[in-house]
C-alpha cells in the first residue's frame, strides 16, 4: 500500500497543477469574454478548447506522466495517441461554433501524424533529426496556424491553440519516442538554474541592450503604468514567456539543435555558435523581411541563452534567461 501512495503522489502533483491552470484559464477566459462583450454561447466552446489542449500541454513537463506513457505504450501506439490529440482542442471549438473546415482537419491531422510518426518511420539518425527540425521549424516560421484556426470573432486570434499543440506534440515525440537526453525539459526551474538563468541574462543585457539601441531596433520607452498594475504586467510577462515562449524556442534551439550540432561538429562551443546563429536567423521575418537588426540582436541573445544551456545542462535554465530578456523588452522598450 505505501509503495502504491508513493508512485501516486507525483501523479497527484499534475492532477492538482491540472486543476489549477483549469481554474485560470476559466476564470480568465470568462472575464475576458465579458470584457470583449463575447457571448457565453461563443466564449464556452473556446474555453473549452484550451482546457483540452491545457491538459495535453502540462503532459510532458511531468516526469512521471512521460514513464506511465513510456512503460504502457510502444512507439507508434504513442504516435497515434498524441497525433490524434492534436485535433481535438481544434474540433471542440470550431463545431459547436460554425467554422470548422475540413480542410484545416486534414492539414492539422497530417502536420500531427507526420511529426509523431517521424521516429517510428525513420531510425534515429542526425539526418533523421535534422529533418525532423527543418520540418518543426518550416511549419512555424511560414505561420500555418493562424490559416487554420478560424475565428468566429473578428480580432480574436485562436492560432495560439496551434502552437500550443505544436510545441506539446514535440516535446512528446523527442522525449518518449525519440528518446532525446540531456534536455532538462520542465515548466519549474531549480533553485540553480534560477541562478544561472539570471546571471545569463544580466551578462546580455549590458551588450544587448546597447546593440539593440545602436540598431535602432528598439528605443527606450518604458510602459506608463500605475506600481501595482506594472508588477502584474511584468510578473504576468513572464509567465508567459517562461512557459511558452521560451519554452518551446529553448527546447528547439538549445535542448535539440544545439545538443545535436555539438555532436555532429564533435565541439560544443560550435553547437553553441551556430545554435545561436540560426536562433538569430529564425527572427528574419519577424515584422519585416528581412529583418537584419532584430536577427543581430536574437543572435547575440541567443549565445547567453545557450551558454545558460551548457552550464545547467538543462534548458529551464535557458528558459529564465530568455524570459527575463524579454520582459524586461516588453516593459522597457518599443
Amino acid at each position: 500500500m505505501n509503495a502504491k501512495m508513493n508512485r501516486m503522489r507525483p501523479l497527484r502533483r499534475f492532477q492538482w497543477t491540472l486543476l489549477i491552470v483549469w481554474t485560470l484559464l476559466c476564470a480568465g477566459g470568462f472575464v475576458y469574454a465579458h470584457h470583449q462583450h463575447i457571448p457565453a454561447r461563443i466564449a464556452v466552446p473556446i474555453v473549452a478548447a484550451f482546457l483540452w489542449e491545457a491538459s495535453f500541454y502540462l503532459a510532458p513537463g511531468f516526469e512521471t506522466v512521460r514513464r506511465r506513457l513510456e512503460a504502457r505504450w510502444k512507439p507508434p501506439a504513442l504516435a497515434a495517441g498524441f497525433a490524434s490529440s492534436a485535433v481535438i482542442p481544434y474540433c471542440v471549438y470550431s463545431l459547436p461554433l460554425g467554422v470548422f473546415r475540413l480542410e484545416s482537419l486534414f492539414a492539422l491531422a497530417g502536420l500531427a501524424f507526420t511529426v509523431a510518426f517521424w521516429y517510428v518511420v525513420f531510425p534515429r539518425s542526425g539526418p533523421a533529426d535534422a529533418g525532423f527540425l527543418a520540418f518543426a521549424a518550416t511549419v512555424v516560421l511560414v505561420r500555418t496556424f493562424p490559416q487554420l484556426y478560424a475565428s468566429p470573432v473578428a480580432g480574436l486570434e485562436l492560432s495560439i491553440l496551434g502552437q500550443l499543440m505544436w510545441i506539446r506534440l514535440g516535446a512528446l515525440v523527442v522525449l518518449l519516442i525519440r528518446r532525446a537526453e540531456g534536455i532538462g525539459f520542465g515548466f519549474l526551474p531549480q533553485a540553480r538554474e534560477w541562478r544561472i538563468g539570471l546571471w545569463n541574462a544580466l551578462l546580455f543585457l549590458p551588450v544587448g541592450l546597447p546593440l539593440a539601441l545602436g540598431l535602432g531596433w528598439v528605443r527606450f520607452e518604458p510602459l506608463d503604468l500605475p506600481p501595482g498594475r506594472a508588477a502584474a504586467t511584468a510578473m504576468g510577462t513572464f509567465l508567459g514567456m517562461l512557459w511558452v515562449v521560451a519554452l518551446s524556442e529553448e527546447l528547439f534551439f538549445r535542448g535539440l539543435l544545439q545538443q545535436w550540432l555539438s555532436a555532429w561538429l564533435a565541439s560544443p562551443r560550435g553547437g553553441l555558435i551556430g545554435a545561436s546563429v540560426l536562433f538569430g536567423l529564425a527572427h528574419l521575418p519577424f515584422r519585416e523581411f528581412p529583418n537584419w537588426r532584430f536577427a543581430t540582436v536574437a543572435a547575440v541573445a541567443g549565445f547567453f541563452y545557450g551558454r545558460a544551456f551548457q552550464q545547467a545542462s538543462s534548458i529551464r535554465a535557458s528558459m529564465v534567461s530568455h524570459a527575463l530578456v524579454n520582459t524586461v523588452a516588453r516593459m522597457f522598450f518599443v
